[in-house]
């Protein structure tokens, strides 16, 4: 007589009925474990081809955005300062006498030397420099010198210096940008761009002066959103600095 058979799960334990009768199972006998051989299991298709380096795309994925953060916060950072630097200018008044130029100049930090320098340029006179070497001689030559007398001696001298070589660098800048104005202008108003500014090159006259110039203009149209005037003046800098002597 045939042997049957049924399985039933009863409060989580398996029994086998045979011939009327329940038997426990043989629990002697290793279990077996549930193994994963593939965890790529997509018989369809729908995922793709697995592709690896997934560790990597995420670092470096975070190392951009971190990078970009610090590059956005850099860049916010500048222009803050920028600003500031602005206000603080436009906050400074020139004196109208001597003495206080004198002193304006003295309290003015380093930095902002070269910037009080272009701005009261025309304030720096010879009559305002016989000001000040007047009063570097009265106190050189003073009889009784105190500590503070030797200090403002030294600052004095240490400013008509600064003032001296200030007005050279800034006077030659301003003569060099002149000619370098007119320069570009002929370059740019020229028919046969190529041959005038091969000509240039000949006579000397492609320089760094030149070239600030062109970068100023271009960053000027470039704030304006003159984006066709910016590219042409790139070229024509592009073909100048081919030519500017390191």
């Amino acid at each position: 007589m045939e042997v049957l058979k049924a399985c039933a799960h009863v409060s989580g334990s398996t029994l086998c009925i045979a011939r009327g009768k329940a038997i426990l199972p043989n629990y002697s006998r290793p279990s077996r474990r549930l193994r994963i051989s593939c965890v790529g299991w997509d018989p369809e298709g729908i995922l793709g081809p697995p592709t690896g380096g997934h560790i990597a795309r995420r670092t470096f994925q975070k190392t951009f955005q971190s990078d970009e953060a610090a590059k956005e916060a850099f860049e916010k950072q500048v222009q803050l300062e920028k600003e500031s630097r602005r206000a603080a200018r436009q906050a400074r008044v020139v004196p109208e006498t001597h003495p206080e130029l004198v002193t304006f100049f003295m309290e003015t930090e380093a930095q902002e030397i070269e910037y009080e320098i272009a701005r009261c340029r025309p304030r720096l006179t010879e009559d305002f420099f016989s000001y000040l070497r007047n009063e570097i001689g009265s106190i050189r030559f003073s009889v009784n010198q105190t500590k503070e007398m030797e200090d403002r001696l030294h600052e004095l001298e240490v400013l008509n210096k600064v003032l001296e070589e200030g007005i050279e660098a800034y006077d030659k800048l301003t003569k060099d940008m002149l000619g370098a104005r007119e320069r570009l202008t002929r370059l740019l108003s020229s028919k046969d761009k190529k041959a005038t500014l091969l000509d240039m090159v000949e006579r000397n006259e492609v320089d760094r002066s030149l070239l600030s110039l062109l970068d100023e203009n271009i960053a000027g149209a470039s704030s304006q959103g003159q984006a066709e005037a910016v590219r042409f003046l790139e070229k024509i800098r592009g073909a100048v600095v081919k030519y500017i002597t390191i």
